[in-house]
């Protein structure tokens, strides 16, 4: 009951706004890229603007003192990353594909973060338009896609080492029209066999085949050994089951509950991450924390949350029907859907025996979405229901990677405010 209950909560949701914004919204609004519209850029990796040199001063995010940053001109011998160590807690922004491709839109980006308690960025890596680099391994190149790529990623990873930003590479894992292209086999069925497609007519590869598996895992591994200290899976989950669709086909599913496949690739996926020292997150819907069971995409706090480092819910306000959480608009109540919201996965969270400090980072609302418009106040909102809940940590999220309007809520320094409980 508790799932139909989630479903009919979903199904209320626009399909195409719920969770991390979709290829289409990010198309149609990205930032401005030097080398024309599809995102080519000029050979230079992303250093500092002449208004933010290199040398300029920048606080140290564990303790608030003022360190100098290197000259970022150049790419730096940083060495691997020790993400405990070095970034025990996250605050980031989301950087999508064409913003990474950018150079002019990278310097800005890293302006912001050496200005603020910024100090990680969430790259999109692999997306719905195929990665966003040219892979060495000739059997994910195939998958590269259309959509242009940067152009020298390892220069890029060694900028913000050397400004002291995290790299977090996003892979959309399920949701993957380009690999469906080139993997047929792979795919979603119909009864009929032919390819299930959704309401937008693309087609999503079937979480149960293995060879998909080898092939997400796989790319976050060669990330990894570039230089990124986290892999971050989106779109781990099935697609909606909407009654107007034909009915989703799973081959090799061998009576296997969609959760269990979902946690059984983050594990596997986990355990080889660890080799690397590399975290593995993961995002997730908003309604899973508060959600008793399994929604009917396949997401389940109990399933997934013990198989990660960390688990990212999306809990956007405005994703929330009116009345849930017990509050009549949602949208307007930024604080109290983020306290409730992460309050509870941190309840379900001490019921698992998982008590990591920052096992919880949440998506936090950096766009409009109905009313009221959202600017700095809300920003800040959200910022305090997370930290009452109990964590520090959370990632803003804007569909097309624009955040100088929210830049007043953002503090100079990185300053532990998460309520002790």
């Amino acid at each position: 009951m508790l799932a139909r209950l989630a479903a009919v909560a979903l199904l209320l949701l626009s399909p195409s706004l719920i969770g991390c914004s979709t290829a289409a919204e990010r198309a149609a609004n990205p930032p401005v890229a030097e080398g024309g519209a599809s995102g080519a850029t000029s050979s230079a990796s992303p250093a500092k603007s002449a208004t933010s040199a290199a040398g300029e001063q920048r606080r140290d995010s564990a303790a608030g003192s003022v360190r100098s940053a290197p000259d970022a001109g150049a790419p730096a011998d940083v060495g691997p990353i020790d993400v405990d160590k070095e970034f025990p807690v996250v605050r980031a922004l989301y950087v999508n594909r064409f913003a990474a491709q950018s150079t002019k839109r990278m310097r800005q980006l890293i302006k912001m973060a050496d200005e603020t308690e910024i100090n990680a960025f969430v790259i999109d890596m692999k997306d719905e338009f195929g990665l966003n680099y040219k892979s060495s391994n000739p059997e994910f190149a195939r998958n590269a896609g259309t959509a242009g790529t940067v152009r020298d990623l390892r220069a890029m990873l060694d900028t913000l080492r050397a400004h002291k930003i995290l790299p977090i590479a996003r892979l959309v894992v399920f949701k993957d029209s380009v690999t469906a292209r080139n993997h047929p086999d792979w795919t979603i069925r119909r009864q009929d066999n032919s390819i299930w497609r959704d309401k937008q007519g693309l087609a999503w590869v079937n979480p149960y085949h293995r060879g998909l598996w080898s092939y997400n895992v796989g790319v976050g591994e060669e990330l990894a050994k570039m230089g990124f200290g986290e892999i971050q899976f989106d779109y781990i989950r099935f697609p909606e089951p909407y009654a107007s669709l034909p009915k989703q086909v799973f081959p090799g599913s061998n009576g296997v509950a969609k959760p269990d496949v979902l946690a059984a690739f983050l594990k596997e996926a986990d355990a080889r991450y660890d080799k690397l020292g590399v975290r593995t997150t993961a995002d997730i819907f908003g309604l899973v924390t508060t959600v008793g069971g399994a929604l009917e995409v396949g997401q389940s706090w109990e399933k997934i949350s013990p198989t990660v480092d960390v688990v990212l819910p999306m809990v956007y306000p405005s994703h929330y029907p009116r009345g849930s959480l017990g509050l009549a608009s949602p949208n307007a109540d930024p604080y109290n859907v983020i306290r409730i919201a992460i309050t509870r996965a941190r309840e379900r969270d001490k019921k698992l025996g998982i008590t990591t400090p920052e096992h919880v980072r949440p998506w936090l609302q950096a766009f409009t979405l109905g009313k009221p418009p959202y600017g700095p106040a809300e920003i800040e909102a959200q910022k305090k229901g997370a930290y009452d809940a109990g964590y520090d940590g959370w990632v803003l999220w804007s569909p097309g990677s624009k955040y100088e309007i929210f830049l007043p809520a953002l503090e100079r320094t990185l300053v532990s405010r998460k309520k002790v409980s």
